[in-house]
């Protein structure tokens, strides 16, 4: 169990290999009142390729992700209907695929051929575009929604890094808040564009881009210094984090934020032993989820819904987090396990966490999760190796 199943790979150009390899289920992950989460390892791209990591997932259950090789090289794949498809790369030596939308439009990051250059790209149909860039190096996407506009950032030609919106072709540069840097994280289908930049007065604020304009979110007061707005709705509900300017070991303070119709609004912590809180996704009801870390160093998920903080809890250790939620309030992030060291891969839902498994390794860790009770994610083997995964909740 865990191990690959031999495939014998036809000699065919790597650009266009289709296989089965992997898709072996395994034994039960986890248990709920509505069946039992059955993870299946996706396998590699074949032999040489030892790793595995699936980044997105969508409704139709395709899953996107990249594959390496033991000295380092990666691949792009798509797996769909047990089959795993080399998306090649721009010329270069390596690949990986960050995102898929409904169209099955994927964007990721390739190497170039010489001068090797990382640059984003969009596949479609067989084939890979390069994005191009905003003058400069390099470029990397963040996002794509379902009319297949993708955000991200690029160097320019002056050397300064700015977000960037491509369409139809063409990337433009969404420009700053005044200062050389900026990052385009996340865009909706209505084409709202979030981020963060630096000011003129080199601070970092998130940003709202929309009708051609950038707009300045600011921060939750006084006492907070800079801001970074990593989610947004189709009803423009924007999440993120606004800071201080106190940093320790455990990093920079800050609190959770909604923003919404002009205002940003602190979503708080749990409460007095809570200093800090992070937002990181926001579904269509304006559900947030992120975590909120204490004095101690204990983090836990929590999610904010209807003006109310609920802990989501953990696994049994000191360690846990919120990645992902999705319009059904399922939520998936990681939690280390009592009596262990790594973190595990969890889906909350109403009320419980459920603990979905490794492929006989140490750890796991979810990417994304879909509407029809699918996650998919990493997990390692009994041999250490880290592989793509589907988790499947079965009735």
């Amino acid at each position: 169990m865990g191990r690959l199943p031999h495939c014998a790979l036809a000699a065919v150009a790597v650009l266009a290999l289709g296989t089965a390899c992997g898709s072996k289920a395994r034994a039960p992950a986890g248990t709920t009142a509505r069946g039992h989460w059955e993870i299946t390892d996706l396998g590699t791209l074949g032999p040489g390729y030892t790793t595995s990591i699936a980044s997105a997932i969508n409704e139709h259950g395709e899953v996107v992700g990249g594959s390496g090789t033991a000295n380092g090289t990666q691949h792009a794949f798509l797996w769909r209907n047990g089959k795993t498809t080399d998306l090649g790369t721009l010329g270069g030596r390596d690949s990986g695929a960050a995102a898929i939308n409904e169209r099955g439009q994927i964007i990721g990051g390739s190497l170039t051929a010489r001068p090797a250059r990382s640059h984003g790209f969009i596949w479609q149909d067989g084939r890979m575009t390069d994005l191009g860039t905003l003058g400069g190096r390099s470029s990397r996407p963040r996002a794509i929604n379902e009319r297949g506009q993708v955000v991200g950032e690029s160097f320019t030609a002056g050397g300064e890094v700015h977000p960037f919106l491509w369409q139809n072709g063409k990337m433009t540069d969404l420009g700053t808040l005044g200062g050389p840097l900026g990052y385009a994280l996340a865009i909706n289908d209505s084409g709202q564009v979030v981020g963060q930049s630096k000011t003129a007065s080199g601070k970092v604020h998130a940003f709202l881009w929309q009708h051609g304009r950038m707009t300045d979110l600011g921060t939750l007061g006084a006492a907070y210094t800079d801001s970074s707005a990593v989610a947004i709705n189709d009803r423009g509900q924007v999440t993120g984090t606004s800071y201080t300017a106190v940093v320790t070991q455990n990093g920079q303070h800050g609190h959770a934020f909604l923003w919404q119709k002009g205002r940003m609004s602190d979503l708080g912590t749990l409460g007095r032993a809570y200093s800090d809180s992070d937002g990181v996704a926001i579904n269509g009801r304006g559900e947030v989820v992120g975590s909120n870390l204490a004095a101690s160093g204990r983090r836990h998920p929590v999610l904010w819904r209807n003006g109310k903080v609920t802990d989501l809890g953990s696994l049994g250790g000191d360690f846990s987090a919120a990645a992902a939620i999705n319009e059904r309030g399922q939520v998936i992030g990681v939690s280390v396990p009592a009596g262990r060291a790594s973190v595990h891969a969890f889906l909350w839902q109403d009320g419980r966490m459920t603990d979905l498994g490794t492929l006989g390794g140490a750890e796991s860790d979810p990417s994304a999760l879909n509407e029809h009770d699918q996650v998919v994610g990493l997990a390692s083997t009994a041999r250490g190796k880290g592989h793509a995964v589907l988790w499947t909740l079965k009735g």
